[in-house]
């Protein structure tokens, strides 16, 4: 019992601190997007950063996933926690985000209001109800990776599974990032474009393939948990 109340001592504060980060990360875009009158990203010229700014941006994006692996790092003891914790921490961040510029300044009006939602490696677009149902499935995900022994068994199919999920991350990208690869591709500036369109069936095949491993563990737990107590009464 002592070590489940410590592991979820560990989700809690990691919870916390994915919210304190948020909050940060939302005055920062906040303040800047005050500066250069783009407090709503999607309109022309959404992303004008004059001088220094776009790079202290990118290295900015990028110092904020070293703190989320970081965390990830120190929370878990092992490379399925560790993953798991990240996993936690970066859904949690990501909900919050949204959340808090809400109460700065009642944006985003709607769940399908579009954002700028990473600039790395391009510029990455997209409603934000999109990001945010991925990082549902994160928080599902890496409880279940935390907080039970369920994603620690592996089986023929439970490895599918993480493959399919795989080829679901790189199609998510794939559709956030379309429209900067096509600028790209034609020698336009990414950040400049605004997309007119998201492709949402590509994003629903997506998650679905992102969500297999989930799944697959907590349609397979119930059986788990009949094996573990029958192995236990025949021993």
């Amino acid at each position: 019992m002592k070590r489940l109340s410590r592991r979820r001592q560990t989700w809690v504060f990691v919870v916390l601190f994915a919210i304190g980060m948020a909050w940060v990360e939302s005055a920062c875009v906040y303040y800047l997007r005050v500066l250069v009158d783009r407090v709503e990203p999607y309109q022309p010229n959404p992303l004008p950063l004059a001088g220094h700014l776009g790079g202290i941006e990118l290295v900015r994006e990028a110092a904020t996933l070293l703190m989320l692996i970081t965390v990830g790092a120190v929370a878990g003891r092992s490379l399925r926690t560790r993953l798991g914790y990240l996993a936690i921490a970066f859904g949690a961040w990501d909900i919050f985000y949204y959340v808090f510029l809400r109460m700065m300044d009642e944006w985003p009006r709607t769940l399908f209001d579009w954002d700028i939602l990473f600039l790395l490696p391009l510029p990455w677009w997209g409603p934000i109800i999109a990001p945010m149902s991925i990082a549902a499935l994160m928080i599902v995900g890496g409880t279940l990776a935390t907080q039970t022994s369920a994603m620690h068994v592996t089986s023929p199919l439970t490895r599918r599974m993480w493959l399919l999920c795989c080829v679901g991350i790189a199609l998510g990208l794939y559709v956030f990032m379309a429209d900067a690869i096509a600028a790209v591709a034609a020698g336009a500036d990414p950040t400049k474009l605004l997309p007119q369109s998201f492709n949402w069936f590509a994003f629903a095949v997506a998650l679905a393939l992102m969500a297999a491993p989930i799944v697959t563990t907590v349609w397979e737990m119930p059986r788990r948990r009949t094996a573990g107590v029958t192995w236990q009464r025949s021993s």
